[in-house]
């Protein structure tokens, strides 16, 4: 009798119940994350709090680079909606998955190569194969044919162009100008220059959809309804037209628009 009870309480000894393992297993798990963060923190200067702080800018680096990147307006091109000393927080997955910049839109883009070296925010106009008349017998920019309103972001005193111009935008490119027309140098200041005023669509950074700072005038950059009235270009003779003396009207009047208006080359936006 002794020597089985002796035997018997042998094996329970040596056979560790099921639900001992587990805890054992959780419990390393538990000290090996600990040892990880207390080396990290240990590592850096400062400790726990620098680490955070270091967390924190490497995800606003990401989110900068890839989804939203704040800049500043110094110039009055735009106004009188974005002013002087504004900062707009630019949207950049607005056209990455397979979007495009709209009639209406505030873009920022990089105007090296067809504006100037800089990066540049202005509202778009035409995009591929618009044809873009300035103007109607009202003094009005037309786009395929309608008379476009923009009495409700147009400078007060501007006209929508005092330099005539007839083009169609090629396909892949973008026709912009500034809203305060007297004081922007846009596409109607390049018309003669190599890509004739017109920005590629692989140069826009994003769209910029809120003014963020000052927060007295923060609100959202909203795309007016006057453009949402243009019909979509068609492939006529009007355009054909528009395509032979928009080149004319760039060779003639591009320089002369230079000259008036391009010397205050205000219009680049700071990141």
């Amino acid at each position: 009798m002794d020597i089985e009870t002796q035997h018997t309480e042998r094996d329970r000894s040596s056979r560790p119940s099921d639900s001992e393992q587990p805890s054992d297993a959780e419990g390393s798990e538990e000290r090996s994350r600990s040892a990880l963060a207390g080396r990290l923190t240990d590592w850096v200067p400062g400790g726990r709090i620098t680490a955070v702080l270091l967390a924190l800018l490497l995800l606003l680096l990401l989110v900068s680079t890839f989804v939203l990147q704040p800049f500043q307006i110094p110039s009055g091109s735009m106004e009188r909606g974005l002013r002087i000393g504004d900062r707009v927080l630019v949207n950049k997955l607005a056209y990455r998955f397979d979007g495009r910049p709209q009639r209406g839109d505030v873009v920022v883009f990089d105007g090296t190569g067809s504006f100037g070296h800089g990066d540049y925010i202005k509202r778009v106009v035409g995009v591929g194969g618009d044809h873009v008349v300035c103007c109607d017998e009202e003094g009005r920019v037309r786009v395929n044919g309608q008379s476009v309103d923009e009495s409700a972001f147009l400078y007060p005193g501007d006209s929508p162009s005092t330099v005539p111009f007839d083009v169609v935008v090629p396909d892949g490119t973008l026709f912009v100008l500034g809203d305060h027309r007297a004081d922007s140098s846009d596409s109607r200041d390049h018309l003669g220059s190599p890509g004739g005023g017109m920005v590629p669509l692989d140069d826009v950074i994003g769209r910029a959809d809120w003014i963020v700072w000052p927060f007295g005038h923060a609100t959202r950059l909203d795309r007016p309804d006057a453009y949402a009235r243009v019909p979509d270009a068609e492939a006529d003779d009007g355009a054909a037209s528009g395509a032979e003396t928009g080149a004319t009207s760039g060779a003639e009047t591009g320089a002369t628009s230079g000259a008036e208006t391009g010397a205050a080359r205000d219009e680049d936006a700071d990141g």
